[in-house]
């Protein structure tokens, strides 16, 4: 029997509203599961809270403007909330880095990780803020911010560079970030040898740590990563348009190649922002994305948000395995690196072929 173009309108309808309806359902249930998840994480750590305690100090930190009389409510607020709303930002800002880069280099195998971004922005810090701490604290404080984004931009530019110079297929991308990340680590290691006295503190930029982060680092990370977060949502359609290729984007009256760039430029900045004040978290921005791209498929519009939540939910789980390690607290980038590499050499093995030089 002949299938009508009804019939395939039809059909089409109805999978296009089967896949919002996951895409809502993963929104919502990780919104719940993301709450569950903030409110346990406050209470892990080496003062024991249960979750009823937890529970009742936060509606006491509500209602108090930020002073709780408890011993447990001043350590909820004053280091464990600034920690997981940090954990929580970088978890989605990382996702969506790595669904932009995905979508303007058509190539699912790159993320901010690879492509040497963020260590780029780990070396920018490093160097920035070893250079100002001589000045001050304060200043090698603020320099730390500016340093990632200086550092993340180079270190992507470089990767841009060497990617196009060698044709810009979509795999070049990642064997330029392989290149650049080797380079800034060969960077790091001089640095290293030079400061031996403060290889403690370089080192957990090296590996990622959440362990110092404070309500003012909060304050400095929180709007410029929302507010990239939103200028990528309102996006969404054109992404979805260079998801056709830079000619059909052409075609349809964008500047594909101008407006790469900018994206490309708006997820290093993303990143930077991002390990700023927690350092080198690697494959987030590659298996998050993947993941929801399996479920709610491309279509940025259901694609961005879904990561955002899954993202943020990822990356707090793994900040708890992090409180929870029985000899200390263990390093973030390493739990999300047993994850991402096994992912990687998965999406190597069925996606690799495709995107030769």
């Amino acid at each position: 029997m002949t299938e009508t173009i009804e019939d395939i309108s039809e059909r089409r309808r109805t999978g296009v509203k089967a896949v919002r309806h996951r895409a809502v359902l993963i929104v919502v249930f990780g919104l719940l599961a993301l709450f569950a998840l903030f409110v346990f994480s406050l209470t892990v750590g080496p003062y024991s809270v249960s979750f009823g305690e937890a529970m009742h100090q936060i509606v006491e930190i509500i209602t108090t403007l930020g002073k709780p009389e408890d011993m447990s409510g001043k350590i909820i607020f004053s280091i464990r909330v600034p920690r997981s709303i940090a954990v929580m930002l970088v978890g989605a800002g990382l996702a969506i880095a790595g669904a932009v880069m995905q979508a303007m280099i058509h190539n699912p195998l790159v993320d901010p990780y690879v492509t040497g971004v963020s260590s780029g922005a780990s070396f920018g810090v490093i160097l920035f803020t070893l250079g100002a701490s001589y000045i001050g604290s304060l200043a090698a404080y603020v320099f730390a911010p500016i340093g990632a984004i200086v550092g993340a931009v180079c270190a992507f530019m470089i990767t841009m560079l060497v990617a196009e110079g060698a044709g810009g297929k979509a795999m070049s991308y990642v064997l330029g970030g392989v290149i650049v990340a080797a380079g800034l680590s060969a960077g790091t290691t001089l640095i290293l040898s030079f400061n031996a006295e403060r290889i403690h503190s370089i080192t957990a930029w090296m590996f990622g740590s959440f362990a110092s982060i404070e309500w003012d680092d909060v304050v400095i990370m929180v709007i410029p990563i929302i507010a990239i977060l939103i200028f990528i949502l309102i996006e969404a359609r054109k992404l979805n348009v260079m998801l056709l290729g830079e000619d059909q984007a052409r075609y349809l009256g964008m500047d594909s190649r101008k407006y790469k760039r900018m994206m490309l430029m708006v997820s290093a900045v993303l990143t930077a922002m991002c390990v700023a004040y927690c350092g080198v978290i690697g494959f987030i921005g590659l298996v998050v994305p993947h993941l929801c791209r399996m479920v709610v498929g491309g279509d940025h519009r259901l694609l961005i948000p879904t990561s955002i939540v899954v993202g943020a939910v990822v990356l707090l789980v793994a900040d708890i395995i992090c409180k929870s390690g029985p000899i200390g607290e263990l390093p973030i980038g390493a739990i999300t690196s047993v994850v991402g590499v096994p992912f990687f050499i998965y999406l190597m093995l069925r996606e690799g072929r495709r995107y030769a030089m």
